[in-house]
Formats: structure tokens, C-alpha cells, sequence
């Protein structure tokens, strides 16, 4: 079977997010060795993508600009393929192709205040548009699927979960000792909700004096609150940015955290939260959404609109109450997720859609 795969998001330089996931399925894909695969981009790939082989090639097809619009389709109608794959909220435009795509979540729905006006036209008008068209939609986590069939009346058989997995780097950094901290990792953006967290913070600081939060991430959208919020709540001096940290260094940070925190407002997984439970690492998530989902009995859970409710959490990772069995818990909710299994079932649905069955 020819199956084609949009690799703009996956050929990221920095990846996060839904470019982490898609860079991450392709890899996997690429080891299934079935098929035949041809990834296209807009520029060449990154040095890191999967080597080219005869079942696994790349296709650059410009203009990057409105890739989906006309870089995209005009290569695929060229080439003629069974199925496209677009682990995007977007499909090509303008073609025949059965296409199928993947939706991380529906977070601008819900709280489209918090995108900017440009992002938010696009998300809500394209993704539409994308999920009427598409044969199947690929998601993270069962909350996302509920969210997915709601927000675009699709049948559930059209919607297919297929969680993430977990992928630590073979060879791992040291990263500079920071001391005993508090660790959240996210793109800075509202729905992170990291101003809260700070807030919070700043109501335990003086019971833990040599403590900081320490705060992985680049900044995405309407970030301007949340790196004002340390000096706003008195903490200036126990808050650090590090803005992207490149991934051999995270599991340092991960692995000597006293606490990871997480009270997201709203996440489609939460990727980060199952690479602190790898660690051992006690986690304070949010109540809501799919962090209950993911990390189950490991999970210290708070409100995540209620910042008395996010600091008792914090609290209570850091005195050490039920570590042992939350970190026995961890280790078992881990296994449940891989990558080779997410690429796995993707494969399945891309034959089946390729093939007419779906």
C-alpha cells in the first residue's frame, strides 16, 4: 500500500506538542517495515528524521506558506496515493485522496480566549473543516474523543484513540544543579495555567526555604501575565524560565525533582506528567480533562481554578505522604503507553481507510 504523510509538524526543529507526537509516530512507522511510506515536507528533513530507504522516502513540495492549501495537494495529486496521514488538526485541500488526520484536542472550543485571534481562525474553521472530510481521526486519550465527537457530531467509530507513548533519550545530559525544586514543563500559554501554579507557590515558599519552581518552556501565546506573575506574588527570586531545553536534559530535571506539578486548565494527554511518573517522581496534576486518565492512582489531584486547593496538592507531594505507593503506581500506569503501540494502531486504521474498509 502507498501511503503518504504530511511531515511538516514532525520536521519541527524544536518539537513540542503535536510535534513531538508526529515526529515520534513517523519514527515508529518507519520501523513497522510494511508498506511503503513517502513523507512530504516543505524543506528538507531534519537530521533526525528516519533515514530514507526504498519503503521510506521524502518528497519536498513547496511553498511552506498554505502548505495544506497548495504545496500539499498539488504533490499528492501527482503522485497518486491510497490513503494521506496528516498527524495535524489540518488535511490537504483539493484532493481525492481517503485522508486521515489526528486531533490532539478541542481546548480552543472550550477556552478560545486564550489563543490568539489568527490561531483561533484557523483552528476552529480549518480543523472543521478537516474532521468532516477525514475517513478517521486519530486521538490521545478517551476525554479527547468524547470532546471530538461533541464538538463535531462524527460517529465514534470514526474516532480512534491511540495514546501516546513514552521515549526517553539512550544517552542522557546532566543538567546544572538547580537545588531542590518544583518542576512543570509546558509551551507557556494560559491554559498551562502557570500563573496560578506561581501564585501558589508563592503561598508555600517561606514553609520551604531553599525551594524553587522551576519552569520548562518556550513561549507560545499571551505569555506576558505569567512571566510577570513571580515578581507580582513576591517569588521573583524562587521562580526560573528555562525556556526549551533540549531533550537528553530533560530527564535530569525530571529525575531530580522533588515535585512535578501540572494543574493544566486543559490537556488533550499531558505528555510531560508520564515522563515525571517514569521517574518516580510525584506528580500534582489537574482534576479535569485527561490527567486523571493518565496518571491514575499515581496522581495527586487538585482544582486546578482554586490555588489553595493547587498549594495543599504541592504540599502534600513535597511531604512525602503515600511516595512509595504513588511511585509503585507510576511505574505500572508507564507500561501502559508506547509509541510502538500508537504507530501500531495508526498503521491499522491508514490500511484500512487505504483499503476502502473505513
Amino acid at each position: 500500500m502507498d501511503i503518504a504523510i504530511d511531515g511538516y509538524e514532525a520536521n519541527a526543529k524544536n518539537r513540542v506538542g503535536i510535534g513531538r507526537y508526529a515526529y515520534e509516530i513517523l519514527r515508529f512507522l518507519n520501523k513497522t517495515g510494511k508498506d511503503s511510506f513517502r513523507v512530504y515536507l516543505p524543506e528538507e528533513p531534519q537530521s533526525d528524521m528516519p533515514k530514507a530507504t526504498d519503503c521510506w522516502t521524502y518528497r519536498v513540495a513547496k511553498p511552506k506558506n498554505l502548505w495544506t492549501f497548495f504545496g500539499l495537494p498539488v504533490a499528492l495529486a501527482l503522485d497518486s496515493p491510497d490513503v494521506i496521514f496528516s498527524p495535524t488538526h489540518y488535511v490537504p485541500r483539493w484532493v481525492n485522496t481517503p485522508r486521515v488526520m489526528a486531533i490532539m484536542d478541542v481546548s480552543y472550543l472550550q477556552y478560545p480566549e486564550m489563543f490568539r485571534a489568527r490561531d483561533l481562525h484557523q483552528l476552529v474553521n480549518w480543523t472543521a473543516y478537516s474532521a468532516r472530510i477525514s475517513r478517521a481521526i486519530l486521538t490521545i486519550s478517551e476525554f479527547s474523543k468524547r470532546a471530538i465527537i461533541k464538538a463535531y457530531n462524527v460517529s465514534p467509530e470514526r474516532v480512534i484513540v491511540t495514546y501516546p507513548g513514552l521515549t526517553m533519550p539512550k544517552i542522557q545530559a546532566k543538567f546544572t544543579s538547580l537545588g531542590d525544586y518544583i518542576l512543570s514543563v509546558g509551551t507557556l500559554q494560559p491554559r498551562k495555567n502557570f500563573t496560578r501554579l506561581i501564585e501558589a507557590f508563592s503561598r508555600i515558599a517561606s514553609k520551604y526555604p531553599p525551594l524553587t519552581l522551576v519552569i520548562v518552556g518556550k513561549r507560545g501565546w499571551l505569555y506576558e501575565e505569567i512571566l510577570e506573575a513571580p515578581k507580582k506574588y513576591g517569588v521573583e527570586d524562587r521562580v526560573k524560565f528555562l525556556d526549551f531545553v533540549k531533550d537528553d536534559q530533560l530527564p535530569s530535571l525530571y529525575k531530580n525533582a522533588k515535585v512535578f506539578a501540572l494543574p493544566s486548565l486543559y490537556e488533550g494527554f499531558g505528555l510531560p506528567v508520564l515522563e515525571a511518573m517514569s521517574f518516580g517522581t510525584p506528580v500534582v496534576v489537574s482534576n479535569v480533562s485527561s490527567l486523571p486518565e493518565i496518571a491514575a492512582d499515581a496522581g495527586i489531584y487538585v482544582y486546578p481554578e482554586d490555588v489553595e486547593s493547587i498549594a495543599k496538592g504541592l504540599i502534600e507531594a513535597l511531604e512525602g505522604k503515600s511516595r512509595d505507593a504513588r511511585a509503585r503506581a507510576a511505574k505500572i500506569q508507564v507500561k501502559k503507553f508506547t509509541w510502538e503501540k500508537a504507530a501500531r494502531q495508526t498503521l491499522e486504521v491508514l490500511e484500512k481507510v487505504g483499503s476502502g474498509q473505513l
